[in-house]
Order: C-alpha cells, then structure tokens, then sequence
C-alpha cells in the first residue's frame, strides 16, 4: 500500500488541504497543513486579505506568499551569534569550512518514480542497508559491488556502484550534506535521502582539503548558526499556531524539521 493520505480530508481550522482523491505523502501533507496555519494566522494579523481564498493544490497566492513572509518576519526575533558561539561552532564542524574536499563513494539508489510503493522500497533499502553494515573486513566490498550490480536504478550500479572522486558541486545538495564535513568512512549507518530516492552509501576515501581561518569564513558561520536559531524558532511558532487551531487528520509532532521545503 502506497504511503499517502487519501482516506480522511485534512484541514486546519476546517479549511481543507487537499481534494478527497488527491494522494499526498505525510511530508507533502505537513507542508500544506504548515502553510495553512502561517496564511491564516497573516489573516489574523491584518497582513493578508479576509477573501484570500485558500489553495486547492497546495500553492499560495502570492499575496499570502508575501503576507506570510511579512508575518515570519515581524514574528521570529533572530539575535545575531555571539563570537563565543561562532568560535566553538567553527571549531566542531572545521571540516564543514575547508576548501577542496573529497570524497571518493559508491552508492546503491533505490529510485522513486511515479507509482512507486514508498513503504516496500524503504523496505528494500533498509534491509539492504542492514545487510551491508552486518558485514564488515573484505566482505563488504563484494557483498556492495554485486547489490549495487542486481538493485541499483542508477547507471553506476554496472560498475558496483562506483561515483569516483566527488566534490560538492558534484552532488545535488541534500546527498552533498550526508557526504561531506564528516569524518566516517564505511557505509553509512542510514540511508541518504535525495531527490532521486534512496541510497544506500559507502565512503571509501575522504580528502579532507584546505583547512580555512575562522576569519576568512566566519560569515558563513554566521549564517550557519542564524540558520539553525531560525529552524527552532520557526517550529517553535508554528507548534502553538497548531496548538490554537483546529487540526484534523495530518501528524504535525512528526516532522523533524518544520517547513520540508
């Protein structure tokens, strides 16, 4: 059975947030539940329109789209870091801020296209993933070379799954995440989740690159830390909007990260 939510109607407030044969997945319905309760929450506060008619597909207005901005703006207070933070958050992720780093990886990629059952290709890709990591010496590579060979929809699996050397420009943003600023080598201990679908990953050889000053990025560390305060503050908000509101049939405690988009 598919992983989506057709069965009941979910709405805030009793505003419903998809069409009853309309197949959403947990996180595509979480996004449209989230984006509801920010436009209306614009209508409260005077920054959108009371006739802003609510979206059938999922897609605001752009009217809502700019309230909702306005709203998360004058809503989220974000303090600028303190050096201190700055500083110790450099020196635990410095891998994270060097230049020229390489990883050389292969990969098995359980694809998600049109009509696939989500919930049985997890399955696959965990037991898998499980299989591979129960192994471990010389054993691995072989065991990885011929399940990269039989399983994987991607066109490296006729070469065991092989990549090569990689650098981050070379990875679509969400793989480039689990790969680099790290230090293990080996299969990873969970699957990567990318746009593609899942992947199974073992780093081979990492090459650590350049290391830079904390001068020379300390903006984007600055940015790094904003970032993260953002996050919490975020779902800290929209958890007592859902909190004031009417929820019906969408499981908002069980996303990680508050907007998946």
């Amino acid at each position: 059975m598919n992983d989506t939510s057709t069965l009941t109607i979910a709405s805030i407030n009793g505003v419903e947030l998809h069409s009853a044969d309309e197949a959403l997945t947990p996180d595509e319905l979480r996004q449209r539940a989230y984006s509801e309760l920010l436009r209306q929450e614009a209508i409260k506060q005077g920054l959108l329109a009371s006739d802003d008619a609510a979206p059938t597909d999922g897609i605001t207005s752009e009217a809502a789209t700019q309230a909702i901005e306005s709203l998360l703006e004058q809503s989220l207070a974000i303090p600028d870091p303190s050096e201190e933070a700055e500083r110790r958050h450099f020196a635990a992720h410095q891998a994270t801020y060097s230049t020229g780093e390489r990883v050389r990886a292969r990969h098995i990629l359980f694809a998600v296209t049109q009509g696939t059952d989500v919930v049985a290709l997890r399955n696959r890709a965990e037991t898998t993933l499980l299989d591979l990591r129960c192994h471990d010496g010389s054993a691995v590579g072989d065991r990885f070379a011929k399940a990269a060979n039989a399983l994987s929809n991607c066109p490296s699996g006729a070469e065991g799954g092989d990549l090569g050397w990689l650098i981050t420009a070379d990875c679509a943003p969400e793989f480039a995440k689990e790969l680099f600023g790290h230090t293990d080598v080996g299969v990873l201990p969970r699957l990567v989740h990318s746009r593609f679908g899942l992947h199974v990953v073992e780093v081979l050889e990492r090459d650590p690159g350049c290391e830079q000053s904390f001068e020379s990025v300390r903006g984007a560390v600055t940015l790094a830390l904003r970032q993260k305060t953002y996050v919490t503050a975020l779902r800290q908000y929209l958890g007592l909007l859902a909190g004031a509101a009417a929820v019906e049939g969408v499981d908002l405690e069980a996303s990680e990260s508050p907007l998946v988009q």
